[in-house]
């Protein structure tokens, strides 16, 4: 790999079918990765000082003690703004994201896990199934919440994801009632499309953030 004004050189990363081996070994590479930890939410990876950015879109950096605070403050609500210019968030679905960003915010869901190295934009098209295994690429990694990532993987859907899961939950096992927060978790790549995607993703937003609110009753 090189980089040059103008330029960038990549590893070439072979092709390979995705099988329930290789997604089962990702899993356990995953929480592996999750497991090296943050220095708080929102913190970019240690010794980088530039800009954060998921795809083209710039997104805050932070230091952040408190899960909830960071993640409606700086990875839901920060795009919001912008869904609703675009014409692709009705300012009253916006106003039920914001209802969900409150009690996110007031700590309704945070718990006792640490900060996360999470990938930050993991969809399919981020994991590559190469004969030695799955490559990730194009992160967008900050300090954040492990769940995170795999509800993004579910989101957009992954080859052998039940596998994956498993293999994750082997090697850190995952919080009761996870699944039920995949909602929760999907607000932040929902509320990233919906500023560029088009409509159907402000409506997808606005029914996770329904479906936020409905948990917390």
């Amino acid at each position: 790999m090189d980089v040059w004004p103008g330029g960038i050189s990549l590893e070439r990363i072979a092709g390979a079918r995705a099988e329930a081996g290789a997604a089962t070994a990702f899993g356990a590479a995953l929480a592996a990765t999750h497991d090296a930890g943050a220095r708080g939410f929102g913190a970019p990876p240690d010794g980088w000082d530039g800009p954060l950015f998921i795809g083209r879109l710039p997104q805050p950096r932070a230091d952040d003690p408190t899960w909830g605070r960071f993640y409606a403050r700086d990875r839901v609500m920060h795009f919001v703004p912008a869904a609703v210019a675009a014409g692709n968030l009705s300012p009253a679905d916006a106003r039920t994201v914001e209802r969900a960003c409150d009690l996110i915010s007031a700590g309704v869901f945070d718990d006792d896990d640490p900060p996360a190295r999470v990938h930050g934009d993991l969809w399919s098209g981020n994991v590559l199934w190469s004969p030695e295994g799955v490559v990730l690429i194009d992160p967008a990694a900050h300090g954040g919440h492990r769940e995170t990532d795999l509800a993004m993987l579910d989101l957009f859907g992954c080859p052998h994801l039940d596998a994956v899961v498993a293999g994750y939950d082997g090697r850190h096992p995952l919080r009761g009632g996870w699944r039920d927060r995949v909602p929760l978790h999907q607000l932040h790549p929902l509320a990233v499309h919906a500023v560029g995607h088009g409509p159907s993703y402000g409506a997808a937003l606005a029914d996770a953030a329904a479906r936020t609110l409905a948990i917390a009753r």
